[in-house]
């Protein structure tokens, strides 16, 4: 029997929000209170037993919290004449190392698995991705991470997919690296068309290293219409990259990734930061990821290299990868610390600030913070960003009066 408290919530959870609080107002809450309490008073002595046994069952058997069981019951219904059938899907499901962690997920995100049937549909797909080389964890993992698999047929979905993976990735590992990494994969309509863009990128150079790169990394964008495929081909091509290099294989992946409306709002967007046509183009053939960004950060990261550091639209456009770093986490921080030195005349080595942007973590704190600490003690806290120039200066002033001269403008 239903504790009183999870009866109310059921009831109440049949009516949104809005309306029981539009009911109840200073001039008739009295009212409404005492109507409301009997009906939840009458609701109570009516409540469906599925609804109870539903919301229960959830979370006592299957480790709903309240408010997912509440929710999951207004789709799902389980009988508790037939619990044995739902105790049988939880069964199956354990003895696939699922733990309860596991199977609470699953549930929560398709509830519907409690009603499949065991031996006719979840335990053949089981069996056979686990007779496919996924085994311990990584059969949980994968159908936590895509419960659509559970509902789809064996032979004419889940078989499918799973050879055209192993054709194109080989190894047990690397398809499920795939499955894992891009939940949409099992979604990919597998009507031939795949099949033919695979085929005419390999006839067109495309090496098979640069096919399986594709199918693990960008799935979908082979399954594009063919005509797409050859526009993308025919436009790296006429740039002049090679077909067997992987900057053209990026190059086709972002032509097909997004729309022509789109590719001509990021090319408006270039030019009015001072890119001409073709500066655009030569920075697609050189680094294509700079139309994957977003025309925001684009126009954030530029303001700051023209205005700030007083670098041309030119040079920007000759290095194209520099868009692509972070602003706040590595452009900014590392340009205060290279105006810092520059201000204490600790930089012995003339060097394009560019470079300084392109070292690893490790290195840049070795060549440009370390090693200087014993002379500026608080360069760490300016790379931190936990300390500004200006406040460094204040700190150090009777001792920099000229660097707090030179740093004033900053």
């Amino acid at each position: 029997m239903a504790n009183p408290s999870l009866k109310r919530s059921l009831f109440l959870s049949c009516f949104p929000t809005q309306f029981l609080r539009s009911i109840i107002t200073p001039q008739s809450s009295t009212i409404c209170r005492k109507h409301l309490l009997s009906t939840v008073s009458d609701s109570d002595k009516s409540l469906s037993s599925v609804s109870s046994f539903t919301v229960q069952y959830l979370m006592n058997t299957c480790g709903f919290p309240l408010e997912d069981a509440l929710s999951a019951s207004k789709k799902l219904q389980l009988n508790e004449n037939k619990s044995h059938k739902h105790q049988s899907v939880l069964e199956i499901l354990r003895s696939f190392h699922f733990c309860d962690t596991h199977v609470t997920k699953l549930l929560i995100k398709c509830p519907k698995i409690l009603k499949m049937k065991v031996n006719s549909n979840l335990k053949p797909k089981l069996e056979y991705l686990r007779d496919n080389g996924l085994e311990g964890r990584l059969l949980p993992d994968l159908i936590v991470s895509n419960p659509e698999i559970l509902s789809k047929s064996l032979n004419g979905f889940v078989k499918p997919r799973l050879e055209f993976l192993k054709k194109y990735l080989h190894t047990n590992d690397r398809v499920f690296g795939a499955v894992k990494r891009t939940f949409g994969l099992w979604r990919i309509n597998l009507n031939g068309i795949t099949e033919r863009n695979i085929e005419l990128l390999l006839s067109e150079g495309v090496t098979t290293r640069s096919i399986e790169r594709w199918v693990f990394w960008q799935p979908r964008t082979l399954t594009h219409r063919v005509d797409r495929i050859v526009y993308a081909i025919r436009t790296v091509k006429e740039l002049g990259l090679d077909p067997s290099s992987f900057r053209c294989v990026r190059a086709i992946q972002v032509l097909l990734s997004i729309s022509h409306s789109t590719w001509n709002q990021k090319v408006q967007n270039f030019k009015t930061l001072g890119w001409s046509e073709e500066m655009i183009w030569s920075a697609f053939k050189r680094y294509s990821m700079c139309f994957g960004l977003s025309e925001e950060n684009v126009s954030r990261t530029m303001d700051f290299y023209v205005n700030t550091m007083k670098l041309k639209p030119e040079v920007i456009a000759a290095q194209p990868s520099l868009l692509a770093y972070a602003m706040n986490t590595r452009i900014r921080p590392r340009y205060s610390v290279i105006k810092v030195l520059e201000c204490r005349k600790l930089l012995k080595k003339k060097f394009k600030v560019c470079w300084v942007f392109r070292l690893t973590e490790k290195d840049f704190l070795e060549k440009f913070v370390d090693k200087h600490l014993d002379q500026i003690p608080n360069l760490l806290e300016v790379y931190r960003g936990t300390i500004a120039v200006e406040k460094m200066d204040q700190l150090e002033q009777s001792k920099l009066t000229s660097y707090v001269e030179i740093c004033a403008v900053q």
